[in-house]
Parts: structure tokens; C-alpha cells; sequence
């Protein structure tokens, strides 16, 4: 049964934002309440043709039971009824995950942090495979994507790249997406074609605001010094480059990119935050589970999450057993989404086992 006070409230709801917006509103308050309808709306609808449904199977089975039903109505009625119920259960499910609690920072922009890991040069050359799978998705959800830093490999790709991904909902859609990314293929370099396994890990923060973590300037300990490139007059007279630690929890920053040391620092505090809060989320989440390692999303960057075989042309993500024979549209992002999906619709399966256990 779906619980009919909380239907009550969300098409109240609906209705004041409705009359809401028909009063003099000002820009603000006009986009808060415009955004916030078109979330209800949806689900809105789905639960009117829900109760429409239900009024249905009742009228059904007061003809069924009926005995002045005239026969051929009676067995128009049985036969309409299966099929009924069917679109009420489906009503019932959809209905069920949208009033599932929301992750709070799934609205959030996200700071993507991507790292070659054992490989040598193929791992770099993985790690930007990876980094261009997310910056062609995000350009297909609308999202920009901006480099904050990069160490490029030697062979190509990166050693290490960290970008910041804006766009509405980009938290909620890359969320599980952190941990080890393996890949088994043949480098270019092979001569013999023994297939080789490498890696990379994928970290995905929820971009921190200043109402999230209080970052002191007490336990900060900022250091300049001369950015490291090719050379150069600025590389060698400017101490542009930004070390930034954060003592109590041992975080380090290092941001050298641009050719201003406030910029630096502006990013290098931006990708600090959010590393901060990460941290201290991660923490609050293990305390509340023990057994959350074993978890859709559980963010344990020490676990390998997904597979990527070239000469299979599949990708496996080991979370929820499922292989996809299409790895050139996944690695060009066209496919990720539908990984995406399916990892989004396990962790929904999840929330609403633990809601009936808890029931």
C-alpha cells in the first residue's frame, strides 16, 4: 500500500506552487518555485492516475461480484482487470522511488578527479580514455566540463587530472562512479599482442559550499613556490604555484595551472573543500553501516568497480553483474548512461528493500 498521507502533501504541495505562481512573484523566488513544479509534476500526475486506477479496480469488481451483471459484462470486466492491475503496480513502483529520500548533494556540481594507477604509460593512456568517456557524456547531459589541473603522461593521456563538472543533477548521475577502472587490452606498443591490465581510479566529489565545512584559516598551511614546466621566464621568476595542507585531517593541494597565484589558490581551496567533505561524508557513512563496503555506491575507492576488455568489446561493471558488449560506445560516453541507469535503479532496489525490512 502506498502511503496516502504522503500523496496528500506532495499534491497539496503541487497545488500551492501552482497558485503561487499565479500571484506577483519576484525572479527568485520564481525560479525556486518553476523548478520545484516541474519536480513535482511527474510524480504528481502518477499518483492522480493512481487513485483514478484504484476508483477503476473497485468499479471492476463491483461488477464482477454483482449478480445482475449481465455475463458478457461480467467477462469484459475479469478480462480488463488483470491488466489494470498491472498499471496500478507499475503506478505503485514509480510512485514508491520518487518518494525515496534524496541524496542532498545530488543537484550539486561534481570535482572529477582521475588517476593513472599500475600500468605505466598504458595506465596514463586508460586514465584519458576515462577522462574523455566523462567530458563526452557530460557534453550529452548539457553539462560543461573545466580542467582545473592536469600532469600529462609521457606516452599520452594523464598521470593524474582533476576538472570540475557543472551541470544540474551531474552529482546524482556520477556519483558511482568512483573507485578502480581496469582495462585489458593491447597497447600499441605490443609487438607479441599479449594483452596487458592496467587501471585508473575515478573520484567523484560533490562540489562543497561554505555552509558544508568550516575550513579555518588556523588549520590551513599555505606555501608558494615556483611552478615546474618547460621553463620559461614565469616558470622561472614567479612564485605562482599554491601548496595548500589542511592540518587536521593531513590533506594536501598542490595547483599550479594558472599564471596567477590567486587563481591557484582560489582552486586549489575549491578542490580542498571538497576533498574535506568527502572525507568527513565517507566517515558518517561507514559509522552508519558496516557492511556499506558492500554497497552500490559505497565510494571505496580500494575496490574494483568496472572492467573494460578491447578484445572482447565488453564492459563489465562488478558491482551489479552486469556486461555490456558495446565498450567503444560506453568509452566514447554515448553508452555510460546506460550503466548509469542500471547502477541508479540497483541502489533504488536497495533503498526500498531496507524501507520494507524496516517497515
Amino acid at each position: 500500500m502506498l502511503p496516502d498521507a504522503k500523496l496528500d502533501i506532495l499534491l497539496a504541495r503541487h497545488a500551492a506552487l501552482e497558485a503561487e505562481l499565479l500571484g506577483k512573484v519576484n525572479a527568485e523566488t520564481y525560479v525556486r518555485a518553476t523548478r520545484e513544479l516541474a519536480e513535482l509534476t511527474p510524480i504528481v500526475e502518477a499518483v492522480k492516475a493512481y487513485r483514478a486506477g484504484d476508483s477503476e479496480v473497485r468499479d471492476l469488481d463491483s461488477m464482477i461480484a454483482d449478480p445482475a451483471t449481465d455475463p458478457d459484462m461480467r467477462e469484459m470486466a475479469e478480462s480488463e482487470r488483470p491488466s489494470l492491475l498491472a498499471r496500478q503496480a507499475d503506478l505503485a513502483q514509480r510512485i514508491r522511488v520518487a518518494l525515496l529520500p534524496k541524496d542532498a548533494m545530488d543537484e550539486r556540481n561534481v570535482v572529477l578527479e582521475i588517476r593513472a594507477g599500475t600500468g605505466g604509460d598504458e595506465a596514463s593512456l586508460f586514465a584519458g580514455d576515462l577522462f574523455r568517456m566523462y567530458e563526452r557524456f557530460a557534453a550529452l547531459q548539457g553539462w560543461k566540463v573545466e580542467v582545473i589541473s592536469a600532469s600529462e603522461g609521457t606516452a599520452g593521456g594523464y598521470k593524474e587530472v582533476v576538472a570540475e563538472v557543472q551541470g544540474r543533477g551531474a552529482y546524482a548521475r556520477l556519483k558511482f562512479e568512483s573507485g578502480v577502472h581496469r582495462v585489458q587490452r593491447v597497447p600499441d606498443t605490443e609487438a607479441s599482442g599479449r594483452i596487458h591490465t592496467s587501471a585508473a581510479t575515478v573520484a567523484v566529489l560533490p562540489e562543497a559550499q561554505d555552509v558544508d565545512i568550516d575550513v579555518k584559516d588556523t588549520d590551513l598551511r599555505i606555501e608558494t613556490m615556483r611552478a615546474q614546466g618547460a621553463g620559461g621566464q614565469h616558470v622561472n621568476k614567479t612564485e605562482s604555484a599554491i601548496r595548500i595542507t589542511h592540518i587536521p585531517t593531513g590533506i594536501v593541494v598542490n595547483m599550479q595551472d594558472s599564471r596567477s597565484q590567486h587563481k591557484n589558490r582560489a582552486s586549489a581551496m575549491n578542490i580542498l573543500r571538497s576533498r574535506i567533505y568527502d572525507a568527513e561524508r565517507q566517515r558518517v557513512d561507514a559509522e552508519r553501516s558496516a557492511d556499506r563496503r558492500g554497497q552500490v555506491g559505497s565510494g571505496d575507492r580500494s575496490e574494483r568497480i568496472r572492467t573494460y576488455n578491447f578484445p572482447q568489446g565488453r564492459v563489465t561493471d562488478h558491482r551489479i553483474n552486469l556486461t555490456l558488449y558495446k565498450l567503444p560506445q560506453v568509452i566514447s560516453g554515448e553508452a555510460l548512461g546506460e550503466l548509469v541507469d542500471a547502477l541508479t535503479t540497483e541502489h533504488q532496489a536497495a533503498q526500498l528493500a531496507a524501507e520494507s525490512s524496516a517497515a
